[in-house]
């Protein structure tokens, strides 16, 4: 547990919520610790509710009050909320942004103050501890800095560190990436759907399908391509299938959809 330090997130929404809801099973810190602002007083008044967490409207009575500041909002508004503030963020806070395509460089140059400045993608499974979250350290960031977002974000899944220009891939892949399964269920269910079952069969059977595999990549540590094999018979129902989706360019869209992912969280910075 983060014995007497507290969190704060300025913004409430999905992302900061996904966050709050895994310190929080982990642990790691209890509601009176976790401070949240944010402009819609009725989004405040259901995360009191709902997680019994400490609220304000002002965003510099929350970074007053706590050691470490998650940036959660809009990329297109940090400059504004980093610049409005009275207070000054003093070099023993921290500072985490989950802003998409925004860099460290970008927010160090509104703080007066050598803070530390870390730069993290998590995604939205972190709402039930399986998300997947990229970290990138300022300069004014140590190892052990690195260590302590590894103890905070590990609670809502996995973590890795990497380079911050790498960050923008991230965003395209798993920041995403939860929105590009969800059309893929969506499809596979509309598709069974199409050859005659009934709704709510096509629904189980294209859930437990995804997770049944997914947990056959992770637990039996075999390459994709290995296990797609397994499946692969001659002549079969399997190749007839993917012979068509290579047809129609399946990998090629995934590649375009990652890769448009990422180009846009470049221009986020820009706009």
């Amino acid at each position: 547990m983060l014995v007497d330090k507290k969190i704060g997130f300025i913004g409430a929404g999905a992302m900061a919520e996904a966050l709050i809801t895994g310190v929080l099973e982990a642990e790691l810190v209890s509601a009176e610790q976790i401070y949240i602002s944010d402009l819609k007083k009725r989004r405040l008044t259901e995360l009191e509710q709902e997680y019994g967490v400490q609220l304000t409207d002002n965003n510099n009575e929350l970074v007053s009050n706590v050691d470490y500041i998650i940036l959660a909002v809009k990329p297109k508004v940090i400059a504004k909320v980093l610049t409005s503030l009275d207070v000054e963020i003093k070099g023993e806070q921290k500072v985490f942004s989950i802003a998409a395509g925004i860099k460290i460089e970008d927010i160090e140059c509104h703080l007066k103050n050598e803070v530390p400045v870390i730069r993290l993608m998590p995604n939205t499974p972190a709402l039930i501890g399986e998300g997947a979250t990229a970290y990138a350290l300022g300069e004014a960031a140590s190892a052990e800095d690195g260590k302590l977002v590894e103890k905070i974000f590990s609670a809502t899944g996995v973590v890795i560190g990497i380079e911050e220009d790498l960050m923008d891939a991230v965003t395209g892949l798993s920041g995403s990436g939860p929105a590009y399964v969800y059309l893929f269920i969506e499809a596979l269910t509309d598709a069974g759907v199409n050859v005659g079952l009934a709704r709510e069969d096509a629904s189980d059977l294209a859930l437990q399908t995804l997770i049944g595999a997914a947990k056959m990549v992770v637990e039996l540590e075999k390459h994709p391509a290995q296990l797609k094999d397994m499946v692969t018979s001659p002549g079969g129902t399997t190749i007839a299938a993917l012979r068509q989706l290579e047809k129609d360019g399946f990998r090629s869209v995934i590649y375009e959809a990652v890769a448009t992912a990422t180009d846009k969280a470049e221009e986020l910075r820009k706009e």
